[in-house]
């Protein structure tokens, strides 16, 4: 650990044990004007490759170190911008894009960056089959294929065929999730052990042409970067970033106060008010497509019953804790597809009524109710949320014990399907709605084995038919009558499926108002820390 990140460990402490024994502690220095530090919950990484990150911190990891095809504007997402690649073309058939490559990146490690290293991405991708790769699979791309319908013709010139024809749009905001993340293949070849595709080199190392320039990670701990000095879009203004894993808002609120920290990402709604009467101190709002959900695993044969299913939704106090809990940090939303999506529902038919879900749940063959678990993340708001559910479903019977644990170990456990009910968020992994229709509509197997493992699958909802409606969805070009599918698949999730969904988030953030420049989008993986700078 370098000695600043030392001192911001030792200043922690400090704080803590000053607001403890005496309400203050020492004055500390504000941190360096060339250091950008933030305090935020980052316990859900598990991976650093980009063919491989799938959850919110690491997609937010991957936006700083490496640079995608193309971009979207995080003020209008309409506007779809090239970044890698400078322009583009669709065939008449529009099943053939053509992507020129802009002339003069560099990777970290100097060597250019051309459209053989994206092809090599994009291929790597879907020959791994991690679980993002099911964003390029859609098109059709196979292990057997994939080097023939995603190759470069020549440098600066990369060819994309897809199976059927699609809404453009809809191939290009894939096109900016970042499993697109363009690699240096030169380097993440040499890195390959027994054809892993460096997998196993690349889940702790970067090999990006991004801003910054990955220095270390240490799991739940601490995520440093280093200005890429020679980054194609300009030179970073502070020369690194220190990104600390503050777990509890008191803390990260203490460490801001004091100047120890530049950004808290994680305070709670009853801490927001007081700092708005510090000058020093500014409060920025950022909507989220971003969903908080619990899932309910359909291998479990209570929670398999279409009556339980139903009857947890009527246990969840939703304006309850949009009042306390959430206040500032979400709205109530109960439809799959976020504020904003084409098609979005905004209807929540579901309320707090334990009566309803006890009559429910004694047609269901347990009219005292049952014991279960839930799967959390052991932070703020996800904590809060569990035990204020814990509370309300009692009420109608359920007794819920909690299994808190850090990001890694809830993640790593829903995606072997070895929950009950784990409560987790879900991000947009593009701004189309088959995003999130894909994860919660569909299930193409439902085999241990499977080769796609959307949420459905995690909770083993296994849906031929909804399948089929989604797919017919996302290759329907007429935009209203795409928008009238979409709406019809939320309603049939709303009712059947084994997903209560609750809030939309919005990420409150608190920053020290020497600082800007921060970019906070509409999802994880468009917050951009490049050209931040401290007076």
């Amino acid at each position: 650990m370098n000695p600043f990140a030392r001192r911001l460990v030792g200043a922690a402490i400090i704080a803590l044990g000053a607001a403890a024994v005496a309400g203050a502690g020492p004055v500390l220095a504000d941190t360096p004007k060339d250091t950008f530090v933030m305090a935020w919950q980052f316990d859900d990484i598990v991976t650093l490759d980009p063919g491989e990150i799938f959850e919110l911190s690491g997609a937010e990891y991957g936006s700083q170190v490496y640079d995608r095809l193309v971009t979207y504007d995080v003020n209008d997402v309409s506007k779809i911008n090239g970044h890698v690649a400078e322009s583009w073309t669709v065939s008449d058939d529009g099943k053939t894009f053509t992507f020129k490559i802009r002339d003069g990146i560099k990777f970290h490690s100097g060597n250019p960056l051309t459209a053989e290293d994206v092809a090599y991405s994009f291929q790597r991708a879907v020959k791994m089959n991690k679980g993002p790769a099911f964003i390029l699979t859609q098109f059709g791309l196979t292990p057997e294929n994939v080097d023939q319908k995603v190759r470069a013709t020549d440098p600066r010139t990369l060819v994309f065929e897809t199976d059927k024809a699609y809404a453009p749009t809809f191939v290009l905001y894939c096109m900016t999730a970042d499993v697109t993340s363009v690699v240096d293949a030169k380097l993440v070849k040499s890195k390959e052990v027994n054809g892993d595709f460096g997998n196993a080199w690349l889940k702790t190392n970067s090999a990006g042409s991004g801003p910054f320039v990955l220095k270390q990670w240490k799991a739940s701990e601490l995520l440093s970067f280093d200005a890429n000095p020679h980054y194609w879009g300009g030179a970073p203004t502070v020369k690194r970033v220190l990104v600390r894993h503050i777990a509890e808002p008191a803390t990260q609120r203490l460490l801001l106060e004091k100047g120890d920290v530049d950004v808290a990402r994680n305070l709670k709604p009853e801490q927001f008010e007081p700092l708005r009467g510090n000058d020093k101190i500014r409060i920025v709002q950022s909507p989220k497509g971003t969903l908080y959900y619990f899932g309910l695993n359909q291998k479990n044969e209570i929670l398999a019953k279409p009556e339980v299913r139903k009857a947890m939704k009527y246990l969840v106090d939703y304006d309850g804790m949009a009042k306390t809990i959430m206040n500032g940090l979400g709205t109530v939303h109960q439809a799959f597809l976020p504020k904003g999506f084409l098609g979005a529902v905004n209807d929540n038919p579901y309320k707090y009524d334990p009566a309803k879900a006890k009559e429910l749940l004694k047609q269901a063959g347990y009219p005292d109710g049952f014991s279960i678990t839930m799967d959390v993340r052991n932070t703020s708001p996800s904590m809060d949320m569990a035990q204020a559910i814990q509370g309300s479903a009692a009420a109608g019977g359920v007794k819920i014990n909690l299994l808190p644990a850090d990001g890694k170990q809830v993640v790593t456990k829903y995606r072997a399907r070895n929950h009950d009910m784990l409560l987790y968020q879900w991000g947009a992994d593009y701004q189309d709605p088959h995003t999130n229709a894909d994860t919660f509509a569909a299930n193409p197997d439902n085999a241990d084995n499977a080769k796609a493992k959307p949420l459905t699958w995690r909770n083993a909802w296994d849906i031929p038919d909804l399948t089929k409606k989604t797919e017919a969805a996302v290759q329907e070009r007429d935009t209203a009558k795409r928008a009238a599918m979409y709406e019809e698949l939320q309603r049939t999730v709303l009712d059947e499926s084994p997903f209560v969904i609750m809030f939309q988030q919005t990420e409150v953030i608190a920053e020290r108002s020497n600082v800007s420049g921060l970019v906070w989008g509409p999802s994880f993986d468009a917050n951009y820390y490049w050209k931040v700078s401290k007076k």
